[in-house]
């Protein structure tokens, strides 16, 4: 027995024995020497670094000219959350994540299954879909605006042939950021088109053809096969969509630069307009660690609740 127990165990230690000496872990210790010393000096320079630097402006009243001296601890924090248009930033990234999750998405769904199967023109309306997402955020918005003009554009076209009076959407407190939302799903929804799409190609067909034998209705066979085949991809497509929203800053500037009177500002633009335009650089520096601390909570408290298994 002693013989037999020593035979099996021989060749196992003998494997641990390759498995260690193996030229694959030999080698790797001199790519991590050459690779990881570059790669962690760029990631110091350019990430840590400039955090850093915002969390100790943050702590200052400084207008970007010369050291910060003026030391105040927390109380551009105070000053920020007891601010209304920071508030109202808060408000609309709110707002932006529950419009892109609630519309934006399941329209990306509803497209992509029209649109992963092979029939005639489906390339060009995939194109189509997707060109707004490829268009520059600037140059969306600058044609947005143009379009939302209340003198020369179409929305003033459309009001002029019906002899109605012209919408001013852009300039009403109440109604821009409802026209900035129709903007972020017209411009974002092709993106996740494109995503489901291809998630939709890796289903194995047999697995729908069997549902449809088994006598499933079209809306059983999505519910109950394909969405479950989806759910790595649905969650990828939640997790871009939360932290798009709210780093969204490109699209709203040159459409309504924040206004009217701050009511389409989100945490970027607020951070623009206050921390870099008036000179806050203390007051800007803090809205960046709120928005770092946002987003790295929601990131990694994402992943490990939703993402673990993916």
């Amino acid at each position: 027995m002693t013989e037999m127990t020593a035979s099996v165990a021989a060749p196992a230690v003998a494997l641990r024995t390759v498995k260690y000496k193996s030229p694959t872990a030999r080698g790797r210790l001199p790519v991590l020497i050459l690779f990881l010393p570059p790669a962690l000096l760029l990631f110091t320079l350019f990430v840590i670094l400039p955090m850093g630097e915002a969390a100790w402006y943050s702590l200052y009243r400084w207008n970007g000219y010369g050291t910060p001296t003026d030391f105040v601890g927390i109380r551009n924090f105070s000053v920020l959350f007891n601010n209304a248009a920071f508030t109202q930033a808060l408000v609309n990234n709110g707002l932006i994540i529950v419009v892109s999750l609630l519309l934006q998405i399941p329209l990306a769904i509803w497209l992509a299954m029209m649109l992963a199967h092979k029939i005639t023109g489906v390339v060009t309306f995939r194109l189509i879909f997707f060109l707004p997402y490829v268009l520059a955020d600037v140059a969306a918005g600058l044609i947005w605006r143009f379009v939302y003009d209340g003198d020369y554009g179409l929305f003033a076209a459309i009001a002029g042939f019906f002899g109605v009076a012209t919408p001013y959407v852009l300039a009403d407190r109440d109604l821009a950021i409802y026209a900035v939302l129709a903007v972020i799903v017209w411009k974002y929804f092709g993106f996740h088109m494109m995503l489901y799409i291809a998630g939709l190609q890796a289903v194995d067909r047999s697995v729908l053809e069997a549902a449809e034998i088994d006598g499933a209705t079209g809306w059983q066979k999505f519910r109950y096969v394909t969405l479950p085949l989806l759910s790595s991809t649905l969650r990828l497509s939640v997790f871009f969509a939360i932290i798009g929203s709210l780093q969204l800053f490109d699209l709203v500037m040159p459409l309504t630069g924040g206004g009217p009177s701050n009511s389409t500002q989100t945490m970027v633009t607020f951070l623009y307009t206050y921390g870099v335009t008036r000179m806050q650089v203390g007051l800007g520096s803090a809205v960046g660690v709120v928005l770092f601390v946002i987003c790295v909570t929601l990131a990694f408290g994402y992943k490990r609740i939703f993402m673990r298994h993916d």
